[in-house]
């Protein structure tokens, strides 16, 4: 899908990858199936692995002072979860637990760091993505004080929409613009993603939901209209939206 309508979205660390690169960087590691449920990664942990995405959604979870957990993201794909303690930086901090079915390579610390030494674009790449996503949740702290919660539980659905959605499909192909999001979630974990309360986001999903833009379901959400749900997020429509488009 194209994504410059978005400023939250993201690019996955494979898809930043050269060919070449990304061939090199899959002979490492091994490879692992994960179903739905099983840990990845736990938070606090001192193991060192990277864990790349080949297939399939993981949630991302931490506790804050011992609190209840809560829910911080959602990787799919492509993306790396567990970089930063990987290249040495603490304990993990959050845990990491497969939605659905996961294929992925999990890549010991002295293999990584051997590899970077030899590969430094690679090392660039990774400092690339650290980036993007600091800057990411510098963006959605900021827009804290700025947007109501309907804006930025609108702004969530997008990203959703884009990184983890699938089109419907018609006779001409795949439609973008009425898009399932393969990601069960609960009121709770969406009022976490949106840093607001259970009952807030439950009146906003509502809101979406009288005005035929979502529909929800057995924690199964789809988007009946993308361009009027960015509209709701405040960003910018997709030029040549009512189109299909690639993913």
């Amino acid at each position: 899908m194209t994504q410059g309508s978005n400023p939250y979205s993201r690019a996955s660390f494979l898809g930043m990858l050269s060919p070449e690169a990304r061939t090199a960087f899959s002979c490492l590691g091994t490879r692992r199936r994960y179903a739905g449920g099983d840990v990845l990664i736990h938070e606090g942990d001192h193991d060192q692995e990277l864990v790349v995405l080949h297939e399939g959604l993981v949630k991302v979870t931490a506790r804050l002072d011992h609190d209840r957990e809560s829910l911080v993201d959602i990787w799919s794909a492509g993306d790396v979860v567990g970089e930063r303690a990987a290249v040495g930086l603490g304990p993990r901090s959050a845990t990491v637990t497969a939605c659905g079915d996961v294929l992925a390579t999990v890549i010991p610390s002295r293999e990584l760091r051997d590899f970077l030494l030899t590969h430094p674009e690679m090392s660039l790449s990774l400092y690339r993505m650290a980036c993007g996503r600091l800057s990411r949740s510098d963006r959605l702290r900021l827009e804290l004080g700025r947007y109501p919660v309907r804006v930025r539980l609108a702004r969530v659905l997008v990203e959703l929409a884009e990184s983890c959605g699938r089109p419907a499909g018609t006779f001409r192909g795949p439609n973008w613009n009425k898009v399932c999001i393969d990601v069960d979630l609960s009121q709770s974990e969406f009022a976490a993603l949106a840093a607001s309360t259970t009952d807030t986001v439950h009146k906003a999903l509502a809101h979406l939901r009288r005005r035929n833009i979502i529909t929800t379901g057995d924690r199964k959400t789809s988007v009946e209209d993308m361009e009027r749900l960015r509209q709701a997020a405040g960003l910018s429509a997709t030029p040549g939206s009512s189109a299909s488009k690639p993913h």
